[in-house]
């Protein structure tokens, strides 16, 4: 457990401007150096060493003498004392962005209701195609019924304000983006689609829509009712275009040919921002995404209710959900009046892949 809070009068130097940028830097470096926070802060001894004693009771332990600085244990867990800062920090770099990228994980589509597991695989494909069409035709169901949350019309809105707009990469099959008004040849979707159809056998047929597809499905014993899908090409069983463990047969046509656009943007812009929203560490494919576009120079704005390091002092990390984070963002732009800024369109007349 953290240390308990002194009961003597706050330690001078807690009122500082600069005290919780210096809390948060101790946190992130794990070392509470003087030196580490001149450097850092670009201050003097004085003024370091008194940050650093206003932090004796609150993350920081020493003996009685002033010796043996420590990090109490705990101290990292409490709620995130800047995140007002860093929402009107982010708002402000929302407003002055030229171009941006969202990079979307699962936790975008929490808040709309949506979950979506490892649910299949080739192989099941064809030892059970009842069975696991019955677990996609169920989710081609739900996906269809739901309604994407307040954010992404704040996302969408946001974008077609920018000088030169918006792209999405995204690994969720749902969706949602395209639902929300997103221009469907700026959005990326690296897993494929839950809305788009393959041969199994990947036979280099097209690839196509499910708008003809209406899924029966037995809910009690999970199930397909009636004749699968199949390929019009070659007559196989036909499954959804969406990337799987060891999936040898995806057909990738389709995804090759949105990222293509996306490296077109890419080229046609300077380091848009980033906005990474619920993109998680055990499948990384978003993180990586977005740690190469830090390397080209983007800022980066992360939500992740889980998995953000609130005591990060080079990036925007937010500790909350998606829906949240984006309404709060929202706020503090109608605050600073940056919601009126015009620009011209940017998607033009772009080819529907």
């Amino acid at each position: 457990m953290m240390a308990a809070m002194t009961t003597e009068t706050p330690f001078e130097g807690r009122d500082d401007p600069l005290y919780l940028r210096a809390r948060q830097l101790v946190l992130f470096r794990r070392a509470p150096g003087i030196a580490t926070l001149q450097r850092a802060l670009r201050i003097g001894h004085q003024h370091a060493t008194r940050l650093r004693d206003a932090m004796r009771g609150d993350i920081l332990n020493c003996d009685e003498q002033g010796h043996g600085w420590h990090i109490a244990e705990g101290a990292g867990e409490g709620p995130d004392l800047l995140l007002q800062d860093k929402l009107a920090q982010a708002a402000h770099w929302i407003s002055t962005a030229q171009a941006m990228v969202v990079a979307a994980g699962a936790g975008m589509g929490i808040d709309s209701g949506l979950r979506f597991g490892n649910m299949g695989s080739p192989e099941a494909f064809q030892q059970r195609p009842a069975a696991v069409w019955g677990v996609y035709g169920h989710q081609l169901n739900l996906y269809r019924a739901a309604t994407p949350h307040a954010g992404f019309g704040l996302l969408h809105a946001w974008g077609q304000r920018m000088q030169q707009g918006c792209f999405v990469f995204t690994s969720n099959i749902d969706g949602h983006f395209q639902k929300a008004g997103f221009t469907p040849a700026r959005v990326y979707e690296c897993r494929g689609s839950i809305h788009r159809l393959q041969c199994a056998d990947n036979c280099k047929g097209p690839i196509w829509s499910t708008t003809d597809l209406r899924p029966q499905v037995d809910e009690a014993a999970c199930e397909w009712r009636g004749e699968l899908p199949t390929c019009p090409r070659c007559g196989a069983l036909a499954r959804p275009n969406i990337l799987m463990a060891d999936d040898w047969q995806w057909n990738a046509t389709r995804s090759a040919q949105q990222r293509m656009l996306l490296d077109m943007w890419l080229d046609s812009v300077q380091a848009p921002l980033v906005l990474e929203i619920g993109a998680g560490r055990a499948v990384p494919t978003v993180r990586n995404f977005t740690r190469r576009m830090q390397l080209r120079g983007s800022r980066l704005i992360r939500i992740n209710l889980h998995e953000a390091n609130i005591h990060n002092p080079r990036d925007i990390e937010l500790a909350l959900g998606a829906k949240q984070a984006l309404q709060a963002l929202e706020a503090h732009l109608v605050s600073q009046g940056s919601t009126n800024h015009s620009k011209e369109k940017a998607d033009g007349d772009a080819p529907r892949i």
